[in-house]
């Protein structure tokens, strides 16, 4: 079993992502990434395996925030917290699964089984 920090913060940047300052909070006691944008938050929700895969399950984003690139900034720290820390990744979670069919580029973080094409 794999232990973790209480939170562990990642910053990931990348040129066009309006929300690339934006912490990503991997908060292990809820099982999920969380994002705090405009005083709400938007979260990832996850389970991790014995294999180190990963299930990112559901994603949530608040109302208010919808249609403005949370989501998709979300999802991208998280592949990025996947990949350099050595997971694969099962996209259960739909909204994660369009996203890998748009960046085709993170298919190589799919676990065994899993395919989005």
């Amino acid at each position: 079993m794999c232990t973790f920090p209480h939170t562990y913060k990642l910053k990931i940047f990348t040129m066009s992502d309006k929300y690339a300052a934006i912490e990503l909070v991997k908060n292990p006691d809820k099982r999920r990434f969380e994002m705090e944008v405009e005083n709400h938050t938007a979260f990832i929700e996850y389970i991790i395996n014995k294999d180190n895969i990963m299930y990112l399950t559901h994603t949530e984003v608040p109302k208010s925030l919808e249609g403005k690139g949370v989501g998709g900034s979300m999802v991208e720290k998280a592949l990025n917290y996947i990949k350099d820390n050595g997971y694969t990744l099962a996209p259960l979670c739909p909204f994660v699964a369009a996203y890998l069919k748009r960046h085709p580029e993170w298919q190589s973080i799919l676990a065994k089984g899993y395919n989005v094409g």
